[in-house]
């Protein structure tokens, strides 16, 4: 829960600091973060908060106003798996990330999230 809290509270504040969600109708669109196995995360790399936190910002910049849940797995050797699904349920196909040269960080968060939020985006206006 406080995951998830978090995770809203920073789209919203990042959101306004860009003045591009304030404008926007209050219209609520609901969005949750789950990171499974969060403990196998190196310390350093903020664990599953900075991960949820960069999924909900690359979200509401590339994917604004799409609400959300996606779930996270880490995996051994630095790989992560997510499951996405968009508010009106549809199951977008699973992403995966591995980072082979170091260990998972901020930065590769970052780019795993904008990869979740890339297809967010492309699935928006789609309906099936």
């Amino acid at each position: 829960m406080r995951e998830r809290l978090l995770s809203i509270a920073f789209a919203a504040a990042l959101g306004c600091i860009s003045g591009s969600a304030c404008a926007m109708s209050t219209e609520s669109h609901p969005s949750a973060c789950r990171v499974i196995g969060g403990e196998k995360l190196p310390a350093e790399s903020g664990g599953s908060d900075a991960l949820c936190n960069a999924i909900a910002a690359a979200a509401a910049e590339q994917a604004p106003g799409l609400g959300y849940s996606v779930e996270v797995t880490v995996h051994p050797l630095s790989r992560l798996s997510a499951s996405v699904t968009t508010e009106d349920g549809r199951k977008l196909e699973g992403l995966n990330f591995t980072r082979m040269d170091r260990p998972l960080s901020q930065s590769a968060f970052k780019h795993f999230a904008s990869s979740i939020a890339a297809e967010l985006a492309k699935a928006g206006g789609k309906k099936s």
